[in-house]
């Protein structure tokens, strides 16, 4: 029999107990206590930078601004349901689990905690990931009940979840709700911007959450601006709802939301330009590596470069053209222009480590433990490979979270991979360039003091400097890809095999996006029309790669701007969007083409000089998208409204506008 039969042949007699599915209501006096040590629900007050300073700026302000945004509960959709295959050896007493994952050492320490079994008694494999965007993380509890089971029973036992339990069981993102404030002097200078937050957990804090609404949430609260003093508190409160934790961005596309949003109300309110008023404001590239009032030190980035460079492909002065042809027409046009700059992830291993090594086959295999979901790992590290090394990235397998190999390494997340494991690629291949010289300085008769390693190939040194720069391949006398097939064709691949570690911390990638909408009155559907996206992404190795990053994450804001919310019953706690009948998620035709650029500030943080980029297009959509829709409505009188901006909703803000018929 099925097992997922099985819960129909019992009977289960519940008793129905008080809820919260509400931060308001947990909060409030009187309130359900979710758990009897925490006293009113609040796990946990959070304060960061100075909140004195911040009190004399508002003090002596010229203007000053508040909103309150609330970024609102979403489900993550990965295409695939989480799915456990455990098979135990019992010769090895080896038990090996394969789960999509985002990376193998992340999810055997969680193990290694939960089952209290030695870490050498598990192996974690990933393949390819049905999508994760943070929810494929950490372990759940069917991970451990499948190795149980496979343990206890000596065969192979299989779990596959279903949607439904996709909705109701894994790991909910977002939900938070931030009020803001900005002080200003006459001239529009920013001097300080204080946040208020509530952040939901859930029913229980789990990894990542509370990561989420205080590290994540403050580290960038000033965005690209120069803010003399900042501050911010987080409440993080328990509700008996499905626990939060990271999905794409992880805090990052809410504070960036907070912040843009904050200043285009501000601009308006008090009747500023939105455009100089952010220029007027933008950290100056001369001040690069620059220390926020939080203590955040940017290392660098190029505000005026990537603003100009947005404005010139949105045609931002022919807008208000297009506006009037739109009103002609009885329809209602908006432009949205919004920053985003965030803190990709650190990492919690001390160092990245990948392994490479060759085959007789003429293939070069180069082992990470960092777990693939679509971002296109084994493309961007080939390139790496191709570049420093000279070996064909044709001739590269990319394998992730071998369990043979027992490498130090971060799981995927945070927009750091690329960076974290690629600078340990570089590293690599130089370990593999200092490996192959003395083999090649023998082959050429020379010294290794009289060779050079440039473009793939050894050359002698002083026909090198001969040879540059008007024809550096004149000068190869033996290139890596010729050395290796004869070392290989001599029996002696295994002797190639190399270890590259490097240790790399946050990167700040920043960039513009705007965004064109258009409003039907009639029915209160936006289109969008027009969507830019310019991002500082350090040194860029896969352009093509890179867009499909921006257009994946703006997509995922599209979806939260105007039609996905996870709705709970405030009464019972029961959730209503309990399946995608009643959970709309975005489609092709929602959107019109998304054109993005890159401005290439290099980053000193890494090896490679890259800045994270799988978040990028969830932190600037949000904004930008927010700040078009309120742009559109705002000759109606609408100044604020919240996500999402389904067609009922905007619909409604029209009929009770000034202006609603």
């Amino acid at each position: 029999m099925r097992a997922n039969r099985l819960p129909w042949l019992l009977r289960v007699d519940l008793e129905a107990l008080p809820a919260v599915a509400h931060v308001g209501d947990a909060l409030a006096p009187g309130a359900p206590q979710l758990h009897p040590d925490v006293p009113g629900n609040l796990s946990l007050r959070f304060e960061a930078g100075d909140a004195e300073a911040v009190e004399k700026a508002f003090a002596v302000a010229r203007f000053v601004s508040k909103l309150r945004v609330e970024s609102q509960r979403l489900i993550p959709s990965p295409m695939e349901p989480r799915a456990v295959v455990a098979i135990h050896d019992p010769g090895s007493q080896k038990t090996r689990l394969h789960a999509p994952n985002q990376g193998m050492v992340g999810m055997l320490n969680y193990l290694v905690a939960i089952t209290k079994w030695p870490a050498e008694s598990i192996e974690v494999l990933a393949q390819d990931v049905g999508g994760s965007f943070g929810i494929r993380s950490g372990a759940f509890s069917e991970h451990v009940l499948v190795m149980l089971a496979a343990r206890k029973l000596g065969k192979p036992v299989r779990w596959v979840g279903s949607r439904s339990e996709v909705f109701l069981s894994d790991f909910h993102g977002r939900a938070l709700a931030l009020s803001g404030a900005i002080a200003m002097d006459e001239q529009g200078r920013f001097l300080a911007i204080r946040f208020d937050d509530e952040v939901d957990l859930g029913a229980y804090n789990c990894y990542f959450s509370t990561h989420i609404g205080t590290r994540n949430l403050s580290i960038t609260m000033g965005g690209v601006y120069k803010v003399p003093a900042l501050a911010m508190r987080s409440d993080l409160v328990f509700t008996n709802t499905v626990p939060i934790s990271a999905y794409r961005g992880a805090g990052r596309p809410d504070i960036a939301y907070a912040i843009e949003r904050l200043v285009d109300h501000a601009a308006h309110e008090h009747g500023f330009d939105p455009v100089a008023l952010r220029r007027l404001n933008f950290i100056d590239r001369e001040a690069f590596p620059y220390t926020t009032a939080n203590g955040t030190v940017y290392d660098s980035g190029d505000f005026e470069q990537v603003l100009d460079r947005a404005l010139e492909l949105a045609d931002y002065s022919g807008f208000r053209a297009r506006q009037q042809a739109s009103a002609a027409q009885g329809k209602l046009r908006g432009i949205g222009l919004a920053f985003y700059l965030e803190a990709s992830g650190p990492g919690g291993a001390p160092k990245d480590q990948v392994e490479g090594s060759f085959s007789a086959d003429g293939y070069m295999t180069v082992y990470a433990v960092t777990g693939a979901s679509g971002q296109g790992h084994e493309t961007s590290f080939a390139q790496i490979i191709e570049s420093e090394l000279g070996w064909p990235a044709a001739r590269v397998r990319y394998r992730a979270g071998d369990p043979a190999h027992h490498l130090i390494g971060n799981s995927t997340g945070g927009s750091r991979t690329l960076y974290g494991a690629g600078s340990a690629i570089k590293a690599m291949c130089a370990a593999w360039i200092e490996k192959l010289k003395p083999e090649a300085a023998q082959r050429l008769g020379l010294s290794t003091d009289d060779i050079s390693f440039v473009n793939g190939g050894f050359h002698k040194t002083s026909s090198l400097s001969k040879a540059l720069p008007s024809d550096p391949a004149a000068a190869a006398s033996l290139s890596v890809e010729t050395l290796i097939d004869a070392l290989i064709a001599e029996g002696r691949a295994g002797e190639l095999g190399v270890i590259g570690e490097a240790t790399s911390g946050s990167t700040f990638p920043n960039g513009c996006h705007c965004a064109e909408v258009e409003i039907d009155p009639d029915t209160g559907m936006t289109a969008l029309l027009h969507y830019i996206a310019v991002d500082d992404l350090g040194k860029v190795i896969s352009p093509q790669l890179v867009q499909g990053q921006v257009h994946g994450g703006v997509v995922q804001g599209w979806g939260q701007a105007f039609c996905e919310h996870a709705i709970y019953d405030r009464g019972s706690a029961q959730l209503l969007s309990g399946s995608y009948m009643d959970y709309a998620m975005p489609r092709a035709g929602c959107l019109s083409s998304i054109r993005n650029d890159t401005i290439n500030v290099p980053t000193r943080l890494n090896l490679l000089g890259s800045k994270g980029v799988g978040e990028s297009g969830c932190s600037g959509s949000l904004p930008a998208l927010a700040n078009a829709v309120i742009d559109a409505l705002r000759p109606l009188g609408v100044s604020s409204m919240d996500m999402p901006f389904t067609a009922a909703k905007v619909w409604a803000a029209i009929r009770q506008s000034d202006h609603g018929a």
